[in-house]
């Protein structure tokens, strides 16, 4: 069985050893961790996790696979031997198939041999003589070989014919001059000619009509250039070739001889007859074969420069080069810059002309040369004619030698590309154009042609460009010729760094524009092709094109510096031809760019033939248009030059002039100047836009935008303004430390008079005269501002805890965001965040900061009087004030609304702070030490009664409303307070405050005892509420510091003329108190007992007595009115 199996064939087509796959995805698992060795510490530790966790899972599955495989491997054996057998039995099948295959064959071969007829004849010859009589001599000269020369023969038999060969040369043979240089050696003669060929013939025999016959060839050329595909042109011609020129030339040399006697080369009676010779000439063969290699040699030449030329178009060049071959192939033309005709185009555009199909022709002709006599040196026509009449005497030659030579010529085509050379100078440019036989190289010869062709065509671009219709490329450099390396190219500078290569392609002849300069970039490739495409349409254009190029170029520099210092820059907007032509007749291009802090204002860089002009305009939008176009209400046009240099003394008054546009009235102010600003100089850096330039001039277009729309505003409150010297400092001020820029000294402020813009408005006369209003950030990103500068005349030193927290420095304040104030200098900073409403928020926020000097003034007053000497003012930062009305009570008054039609309004806040014990004298109207929390005495009873204070302070002049304040807050003091203790006495009582001067809302807590409430009713006006809301008592201020109680169910104002007010209950649902009267009447006994000299008054409501004896009287009266409530 083991033999049997060794007899098996072994396949193992498809199978891969399990140690190989072991070792491989090993090695492959190896080399993973290593990498993973390596790049896993520059990790993050997320990255490191994430790539661990990819490469276990991947490689998890490799070895499950390789398990797999491992586990399949076992059956490995078994599976080989199945197919060793299949593989056997598929021999042993084909085995059979080839036998049956071979039968068939033979089957059909065999059936048609048959044995030839046998040779009877040469049999029986054979048989008789013992040899053969008919076997043909050709077999005889196969079978028996001749018997070899030895070497001596062959020697002398070369020497012979080396005589023979001589002597015909010398005595008869006519030999062409240009074949003189020869040499006989190995039986014959070898000629060679120089730059043409090279060749060997020999004679036939010794006899006078042996004639020569053709040994070999070479022709002395060199290819040059690409030297692919030149072994089919060797310098040696072999094969067909050779057997061709050998015949051609043994023809020529036998012409005339006559024919051999073997009957083998009897002529063909329909052959032609042979030539014969004219009388008076004699056979000249040599002639005839140096004109056939002759022609030969320039042929082989002309076809070596047509393959090159064919090589080319498949290089390439197919679609842009023409070759034929005409004259029997003795002319080689080639066209070169074909264009492709216009397809279906019967009508060109009107910029367009009709451009020739190709650029010019180069054309290799080989041809005779007319003066025969020019074609030889003097020396070499008297040894000819030497030669003829030794060896010929009077008769003549058969054959002339004939002189060819190659002929070149160059014509380019008029017109193309647009372009009118001189087609006489071009050509004499090139100067000799010529076939060199050992330098064989036509792409060299095309290319010179083209190199001159291009140059002479980019000489005419160049100076049309300068003497072009506008005089932008006509200074000196701005168009010039360079030429590197047989690369032709002009140069033109379109601005700044930017220079534009204009070339022709040498293969296909089409213009291509790319530019060099620092914008260079791939985005920007797509647009010269596209730009270049347009151009070979129509070169005729190209002026246009360099002129448009250069304004596009001009205006992506703008945009890229505009984008990179964040300017909304824009290359149109939605105007009108006839809004643009406001921006004048010279104007080539505009780039708009957006003040960002004022949408509606653009500054614009109207692009000239030689410079920009830089204009700020004012823009409105029409809302009756379909697509939102736009007009121009006002132009300023900017001169630079004065911007960023002229910054003396007034220097920007005359920066800008201002023409309205429209019929409406102007919104910006005019400043009218003699003339249009002067040109800048012209120049190459003209359109050299620098960034900082560019930023300054964003920045004075931000200035005179936020100070025309301040002036606008004064224009409308018919506030007078000046200009002043620009060089005038802010004060130094840390919060306006950051106000600060390049043109600030270019940028006048504004003047306006305290009387003016202050008229009206509270404590104007608190204002030095002049005061400076000063736009900012207008050279920043951030938000344009107006700060208003205002230098009082004397003020109250703020004080308090509130100014020193708004203190930046030692002598600056900043009350608010929108207020700074420099005490030592006391001049008030007002910074407003809206440039258009900056006059209305200076007024609002003047007429607070005004209201406070004059209350803080007014309470400085009083407290060195000596009316209230208790009142002192506790703080004052120019917003709020705060102040003690009496004793430990104070009240901190704001303002806002200032500018409303109803004349704003006062914040009251009550509050108390710590006692002064140097206060605390008879005469003061401190309340009473109390007994109880602290919570309770440190409140200030007032702050219930401030929605009917605050209006006290808006009712006639600011000083005097003050002052009623301060009394009417004194002379209720007892009142509130008194009020206070009611409430605070209530201990047993849980109590909810109201808001708004509504009851407060008590619960009780389980005893029987009335609870008590009290609320403000008006100014002045307090009620004290009783438990069962039935009851009550008013307390009214009256004049002369007298105090009303009353029971609050009778009114005061009731029109009954009884003496005794009635009743009304129905109104006011409140009862009168039971034995009021007796009430009041006990209570005034209670009190004149502890002081006789009270001044109380009994009433029929009620009782009245001074402020000073309320706390006894009211206090009495609550007490009976609680036990009579109680007791009911």
């Amino acid at each position: 069985m083991e033999e049997l199996e060794n007899e098996l064939p072994i396949v193992l087509d498809g199978q891969v050893p399990l140690g190989d796959l072991l070792s491989r995805v090993a090695q492959a698992i190896y080399a993973e961790l290593s990498e993973l060795a390596e790049t896993l510490p520059n990790m993050s530790d997320g990255a490191r996790k994430r790539t661990l966790a990819d490469w276990v899972v991947k490689t998890k599955k490799q070895v499950v696979k390789l398990y797999a495989i491992t586990k399949w491997a076992r059956d490995a054996e078994t599976v080989q031997k199945c197919m060793n057998i299949t593989a056997f039995l598929m021999n042993q099948n084909q085995q059979f198939e080839d036998v049956m295959k071979g039968l068939a064959y033979a089957k059909e071969s065999l059936d048609p041999a048959r044995l030839r007829n046998h040779d009877l004849l040469t049999s029986l010859d054979v048989l008789t003589t013992g040899t053969y009589q008919r076997l043909p001599s050709g077999i005889k000269k196969s079978i028996i070989s001749i018997t070899p020369l030895t070497d001596a023969q062959v020697v002398s038999t070369l020497s012979d014919m080396e005589d023979a060969i001589r002597y015909r040369l010398r005595m008869s043979e006519i030999i062409p001059v240009e074949m003189f240089q020869h040499r006989i050696a190995n039986g014959r003669v070898h000629f060679s000619v120089p730059k043409l060929f090279e060749t060997a013939i020999c004679l036939r025999g010794a006899e006078k009509n042996d004639g020569w016959f053709f040994v070999s060839v070479k022709f002395l050329i060199t290819v040059g250039g690409d030297l692919t595909g030149m072994q089919e042109f060797p310098s040696e011609p072999t094969g067909v070739l050779r057997r061709h020129i050998a015949d051609e030339a043994d023809l020529r040399m036998t012409c005339y001889l006559p024919l051999l006697d073997n009957p083998a080369f009897a002529p063909n009676p329909e052959d032609p007859p042979r030539p014969q010779l004219p009388e008076g000439t004699v056979d000249a063969p040599l002639v005839r074969l140096f004109n056939f290699l002759q022609m030969m040699s320039m042929s082989y030449q002309l076809e070596i420069l047509c393959y090159q030329a064919q090589r080319m178009r498949s290089l390439g060049w197919a679609d842009f080069l023409k070759v034929e071959m005409r004259d029997g192939r003795k002319t080689l033309a080639v066209s070169y810059w074909m264009r492709p005709p216009q397809p279906g185009v019967p009508v060109l555009a009107p910029n367009r002309l009709k451009l020739p199909l190709h650029g010019g022709t180069l054309t290799i002709s080989i041809v005779e040369m007319v003066n025969k006599k020019a074609a030889r040196l003097p020396i070499a026509r008297m040894l000819a004619e030497l030669q003829r009449k030794s060896k010929l005497g009077d008769m003549r030659p058969s054959d002339d030698v004939e002189s060819l030579q190659f002929d070149v010529k160059w014509e380019p085509m008029k017109g193309v590309l647009a372009a009118n050379i001189d087609a006489e100078e071009a050509i004499v440019a090139v100067k000799e154009l010529a076939v060199e036989s050992d330098n064989i190289d036509f792409e060299s010869m095309l290319r010179k042609v083209i190199e001159v062709h291009t140059q002479a065509i980019l000489r005419f671009y160049q100076v049309q460009l300068q003497r072009g219709p506008v005089r932008v490329f006509s200074p000196e450099g701005k168009v010039s010729l360079v030429s590197e390396r047989g690369y032709h190219s002009l140069r033109v500078h379109l601005c700044a760094d930017e220079v534009a290569i204009v070339s022709i392609d040498t293969r296909t002849g089409r213009l291509s524009i790319r530019d060099t300069g620092d914008l260079a970039a791939a985005g920007r490739g797509p647009r010269f092709s596209a730009i270049s495409d347009k151009l070979n349409e129509a070169p005729n254009m190209l002026f246009d094109v360099l002129i448009r190029l250069r304004f596009n170029t001009i205006t992506d520099i703008v945009e890229q510096k505009a984008n990179y210092l964040g300017f909304q820059v824009f290359r149109h907007r939605n105007f009108s031809k006839e809004e643009i032509q406001k921006l004048g007749s010279a104007a080539r291009g505009m780039m708009y760019i957006q003040l960002a802090n004022f949408p509606t204002h653009y500054l614009v860089l109207v692009l000239t033939d030689e410079e920009f002009r830089y204009a700020l305009i004012s823009t409105k939008m029409l809302s009756d248009t379909m697509f939102g176009n736009m007009i121009m209400e006002d132009i300023g046009w900017l001169d630079v030059r004065r911007i960023r240099g002229d910054r003396g003394v007034g220097s920007g008054m005359d920066e800008v002039m201002i023409s309205s546009m429209s019929h409406e009235p102007l919104v910006l102010q005019k400043r009218k100047r003699d003339d249009i600003p002067s040109e800048l100089s012209r120049n190459e850096d003209s359109f050299n836009l620098e960034t900082q330039v560019l930023r300054e001039l964003y920045a004075y277009c931000c200035a005179r935008v936020a100070y025309t729309r301040v002036e606008r505003q004064f224009k409308l409150r018919g506030i007078p303004y000046t200009h002043v010297n620009p060089t005038i400092t802010l004060p130094q001020i840390s919060e306006l430390g950051h106000i600060q820029s390049s043109l600030a000294r270019s940028v006048p402020a504004l003047c306006v008079q305290s009387s003016d813009i202050l008229s009206g408005a509270p404590a104007a006369e608190a204002a030095m005269p002049n005061i400076r209003v000063i736009p900012l950030n207008w050279w920043s990103d951030k938000k344009a501002q107006v700060v208003t500068c205002v230098k009082l005349k004397y003020v109250q030193q703020p004080v308090g805890k509130r100014a020193a927290a708004g203190s930046s420095s030692k002598n600056i304040i900043r009350p608010s965001k929108r207020i700074i104030y420099d005490a030592a200098e006391a001049v008030v900073s007002f910074l407003s965040e809206e440039v258009d409403t900056c006059v209305d928020e200076f007024l609002e926020e003047w007429a607070r900061v005004s209201k406070m000097v004059v209350i803080a003034r007014e309470v400085a007053r009083m407290a060195k009087g000596n009316k209230w000497p208790d009142v002192r003012l506790l703080s004052f930062d120019l917003q709020t004030v705060e102040f003690a009305y009496a004793s430990d009570y104070t009240v901190l008054i704001t303002c806002t609304d200032q500018l409303s039609p109803i004349g704003g309004s006062f914040e009251l806040r009550f509050s108390r702070c710590a006692p002064s014990p140097t206060l605390l004298q008879p005469s003061s109207l401190a309340p009473p030490q109390f007994r109880f929390p602290n919570h309770q005495l440190r409140t200030n009873p007032h702050e219930e009664a401030e929605p009917y204070l605050r209006h006290v302070l808006r009712h006639g002049p600011l000083a005097p409303s003050l002052d009623r304040l301060v009394e009417l807050l004194r002379n209720t003091l007892p009142i509130a307070v008194e009020l206070e203790h009611m409430r605070a006495s209530s201990r047993d009582t849980k109590q909810s405050p109201g808001r708004g001067g509504r009851p407060r809302i008590a619960v009780k807590t389980g005893t029987s005892e009335p609870w008590v409430d009290t609320y403000v009713k008006g100014l002045g006006w307090w009620r004290v509420l009783y438990g069962d809301l039935r009851h009550a008592l008013d307390f009214r201020l009256m004049t002369g510091q007298q105090i009303a109680i009353l029971d609050a169910s009778y009114s005061l104002f009731d029109s009954s003329s009884s003496s005794t007010s009635s009743p009304s209950s129905e109104l006011l649902s409140l009862l009168p108190i039971p034995d009021f009267k007796t009430l009041v009447i006990d209570a005034i006994k209670s009190v004149r007992i502890k002081d006789e000299h009270a001044r109380v008054a009994y009433i029929d409501a009620g009782v009245v007595c001074d402020s000073s004896f309320v706390s006894g009287v009211a206090r009495a009266l609550h007490e009976r009115v609680l036990k009579k409530l109680r007791d009911r």
